[in-house]
């Protein structure tokens, strides 16, 4: 499994805008079944701008949509609102309810904002009326925030081979909750407007972010409209910058309410029966490649214990995990529904299943519920494409992403301490407490695949017994499931461990932080034993320029087997430049440098850790020498290479390796918007912790090239997509790099596609025949130009808000 890398659901916001100044405005004669109360905010105010807040508070009997009138007394105008639609005609204002808010019970509350000019003087309105009935008269005072608006700058960096220059845009400012000032802020807003917009076609009609707008793409989904755990974090991420700088934490409450709905597999649905914590998974050796498929189990090889179950049974009752499936069909394209229903959506689906070297091209979607309707059919369904068995179960199987779990736990973090700042941290305790409880799962993600001991080179090796066996990282999945009929179950992690999965910050908070701490009797000290390795196995990572090598496995080839005598270890993990996969290597891509080095960032700004200081100024100073950023364009690297390996093994008492031959080499660069977004955010926040001026420049101008790209749905750049002609590579003509089925293997797709040895990517999804862009990929295969897209990743979007939110709060004065 790899990560690649609208519409929204009714939300009520429930209690006022934390604000600079507000007004109050009681209830007053009203009609039967209306009565009202408003809050109205100046939350920052500069010379001809403002910012603006209101709480509409239902007093009375619920209501089935609303509007909402007032009249500016100075002649003010709305320039930009969010959280209802706002028209003015003279100085009268009228919002009406969005399509998902306009259901408010009595005692909730709608919360719009808007952006506004003002000449002369800026008086609040004070004639407020819901649905035509008047919420009172009385005359409010209001206190405002006045900035002085700052002057633009151009700033040129002075790094060596380094051009960094921001462009020169307008500046505006806005007071937000959080004390900064920024333009920034209000991009983020737009942004985030964008992003919710009722037709902009991010997310389902359940509420669900897709992985994109758009259908046809393929890259770690298969398909746009799948969504991964990966969405389901950014989407956290998102609504609690949205509520840092609104006090509007309903969005965020609603966006963790989702993800357990759909995304975290029930646990009434999906209990574990008969699992054995002492025999949790029967051995099986990975492929090479996808045609070293089906394997066979060896009930011969020893696996260790479980050690997490019993504690975790005890804190929450037994069931299943409480994590996130990485992978899910959101329209139900492909057709499997909920365990075989064929209907139910969002369904859980699954791809990745064959070894290292099996790309997207060359996986096959299927149901994470087989009940055997479709693939063989009563012969196993799809299993006979993986696992060779004399018969087969039918049952049920999910995977994790852990980064996307330790993600959702970050934002879970910002999301708590912004809302203490606020005096609101109940509004979402709730989702606190189970972020908590995420993290408390989350440590099976520090084992290896079979509960082996770390250090282990052969299928004989000592089976793992307690904490012993934890490697106190975070491997690249974990994976669980059962019987459907309840008579046994299984459970087994990844050997793999990947730099950029390694998460400091979340280590740090579910150890430090009183509301984080998970249930579990031993989860603290887990987590704070993880909060060093991280940095130990990032330090033994980094190579002489400063960029992080790719990781270490238990595992060497996925079965066990003893590495070459040169290759370095750590606590017994040997040295990999690409673990986990392999095509294309996964350490190649700057996004997992940009992603990883990011929550270093954050965990530096937080708690000043000279160690994690270290690494980023290494790193900092690198990725600078490699960003080229003008008015016009922005170039930093987009594919590594490695050469060489770290200096020396790693085990308890080492501080340092010399990593003089372990190096990174850019072999081309890239202006990609989502990752410029989170190298952006990366260094504000290590501008922030350490003063660098440069640092600071260059996230200001990456974010300030990032605007010059807004479109209607967001921010995009054209993407010509060459390696889509691999959508119909066979495999006589294209050997590994077509799609492999097993020889004897016939089976059928949901939608009626046969699946046989002759299939290809396309042939097991027609469906992408009726996709209204098929055409330019059929103009691509007979012979024309690669087609070119402009896609709208919601993690990409996510990420460019996120760093506008975070640069605008950490820099008020831009």
């Amino acid at each position: 499994m790899r990560l690649g890398l609208s519409r929204r659901i009714a939300v009520v916001a429930i209690g006022a805008i934390a604000a600079g100044g507000l007004v109050s405005v009681p209830v007053g004669s009203a009609q039967a079944a209306i009565a009202c109360r408003v809050t109205y905010s100046v939350m920052g105010q500069w010379p001809g701008g403002f910012q603006g807040g209101l709480t509409i508070t239902n007093t009375g009997d619920a209501w089935n949509g609303w509007s909402l009138t007032f009249t500016f007394p100075s002649g003010q105008t709305i320039t930009q609102g969010w959280v209802g639609k706002f028209s003015q005609s003279g100085s009268r204002v009228t919002v009406t309810n969005e399509a998902w808010n306009g259901n408010v019970g009595s005692g909730q509350s709608a919360s719009p904002g808007f952006i506004g000019s003002w000449n002369g003087s800026n008086a609040a309105p004070t004639d407020f009326a819901v649905n035509g009935v008047a919420c009172g008269d009385t005359t409010p005072t209001t206190t405002t925030t006045t900035t002085t608006r700052p002057t633009t700058t151009t700033t040129t960096t002075t790094r060596p081979t380094t051009t960094t220059t921001t462009t020169t845009r307008p500046t505006t400012t806005t007071t937000t909750s959080g004390g900064g000032t920024s333009s920034y802020t209000e991009e983020f807003l737009e942004l985030y407007n964008k992003i919710h917009a009722s037709d902009s076609g991010y997310f389902s009609p359940e509420g669900v972010p897709y992985h994109s707008i758009e259908t046809l793409m393929v890259e770690a989904p298969d398909h746009g409209h799948e969504t991964t755990s990966e969405a389901f974090s950014y989407y956290l991420w998102l609504e609690a910058e949205y509520g840092q700088i609104t006090g509007d934490w309903a969005p965020f409450n609603t966006a963790w309410a989702t993800m357990e709905k759909y995304i975290i597999p029930s646990r009434s649905d999906y209990r574990f029966g008969g699992y054995n914590t002492s025999d949790g998974s029967d051995y099986a050796p990975d492929g090479d490649y996808p045609s070293d498929y089906p394997t066979t189990r060896d009930t011969g090889v020893s696996i260790g214990s479980d050690p997490l179950w019993s504690e975790l049974s005890s804190a929450y009752g037994s069931g299943s995990l409480y994590q996130m499936h990485w992978l899910l069909d959101v329209d139900n394209v492909y057709g499997y529904g909920k365990c075989g229903d064929g209907t139910t959506k969002p369904a859980f689906i699954n791809t990745y299943q064959r070894g290292v070297q099996e790309s997207v091209w060359e996986t096959v979607a299927h149901p994470s519920c087989e009940t055997f309707k479709w693939g063989a059919g009563a012969s196993g369904g799809f299993l006979p494409i993986f696992m060779k068995e004399s018969s087969y179960a039918q049952q049920w199987r999910f995977t994790s992403a852990p980064d996307a779990d330790a993600r959702a736990i970050q934002a879970a973090y910002w999301a708590l301490t912004w809302a203490k700042e606020q005096g609101k941290q109940s509004s979402i305790s709730s989702a606190i407490t189970s972020a908590a409880k995420m993290g408390d799962y989350l440590r099976y993600a520090m084992y290896d695949k079979h509960f082996k001991m770390p250090g282990c080179t052969s299928t004989s090796c000592t089976p793992g017994s307690g904490k012993a066996a934890s490697n106190y990282l975070i491997n690249w999945y974990v994976s669980w499931g059962g019987a459907m009929d309840g008579s046994w179950a299984f459970l087994i992690g990844s050997s793999g461990y990947h730099q950029g999965y390694q998460n400091p910050l979340a280590a740090y908070v579910l150890s430090s932080v009183t509301e984080l701490i998970p249930k579990s009797s031993s989860a603290k000290q887990d987590w704070a034993t993880t909060r060093t390795r991280s940095l130990d196995f990032l330090t033994w990572l980094q190579s002489a320029e400063g960029a992080f090598a790719g990781g270490a496995n238990n595992s060497w080839n996925g079965r066990y087997e003893n590495p070459p005598s040169n290759i370095p270890d750590f606590y017994g993990l040997h040295y990999d430049w690409q673990p986990v996969w392999n095509d294309p290597p996964s350490n190649r891509w700057f996004g997992f440098q940009a992603w990883g080095t990011e929550r270093l960032a954050e965990y530096y700004y937080l708690t000043k850790d000279e160690r994690a200081g270290a690494l980023l100024d290494k790193w900092v100073d690198w990725a600078l020498a490699h960003t080229t950023i003008t008015a016009d364009d922005v170039q930093f690297p987009s594919d590594l290479a490695w050469s060489g390996t770290p200096g020396g093994n790693w085990s308890s008492g080492t501080t340092s390796v010399n990593n003089a031959g372990l190096h990174v080499t850019v072999q081309n660069y890239t202006n990609d918007i989502g990752v410029a977004g989170a190298y952006a955010r990366l260094l504000a926040y290590y501008a922030a912790a350490t003063g660098d001026a440069e640092a600071k420049a260059a996230s200001k101008g990456l974010l300030d090239y990032i605007l010059t790209k807004k479109d209607d749905k967001g921010v995009s750049l054209p993407e010509t997509r060459k390696d889509y002609n691999r959508f119909t590579y066979n495999r006589s003509a294209n050997g590994e790099d077509g799609l492999y089925i097993p020889s004897g293997y016939s089976g059928v797709m949901a939608n009626g596609d046969p699946i046989n040895s002759n299939s290809t990517f396309l042939s097991i999804r027609t469906f992408y025949k009726d996709d209204p862009d098929w055409p330019k990929v059929q103009t691509y295969l007979d012979g024309g130009a690669a087609p070119t897209f402009n896609y709208h990743r919601f993690w990409a979007q996510v990420d460019v808000a996120t760093a506008l939110a975070d640069y605008g709060r950490l820099f008020p004065e831009g």
